[in-house]
């Protein structure tokens, strides 16, 4: 092989490695943002705060779900000593209770993040019980 050659394929070779990044320099998509019901606005406190939320609800359900279903617990202290219903049905104290637009509140993050939860497999999402 000639040196040109080789010179050749590993310039092709950097240009097809480097073109997604190319590709998107400027054009990255800001996280949505949340929008709080009047109800979630009032409280001003959530089980923990936004950040904590955004980051580690996923696991919080998950250890939620192994208490409610293995122990029989239902009802979740949280740091600042309010009780909050393990649910995730529309129940006053409960996450739906305040955040009770599924399509804005949980599905505009999880679409961004590409993200398909299997909470509504069990669970019956707020707005098919009332149509």
């Amino acid at each position: 092989m000639s040196k040109n050659a080789i010179i050749a394929g590993l310039v092709v070779f950097v240009a097809a490695a480097l073109f997604p990044f190319w590709f998107n320099i400027g054009g990255t998509n800001a996280a949505p943002e949340i929008e709080l019901s009047e109800k979630a606005k009032a409280a001003k406190q959530c089980v923990l705060d936004k950040y904590d939320m955004r980051a580690n609800h996923m696991s919080l359900l998950d250890e939620w779900r192994d208490s409610v279903v293995r122990d029989a617990d239902r009802m979740y202290k949280s740091t600042n000593g309010k009780d909050f219903g393990m649910s995730l049905s529309t129940g006053e104290n409960s996450c739906l209770g305040c955040h009770t637009d599924k399509a804005k509140f949980c599905d505009r993050c999880h679409t961004y993040a590409s993200v398909t939860p299997y909470c509504w497999e069990c669970h019956t999402d707020p707005k098919e019980v009332t149509q």
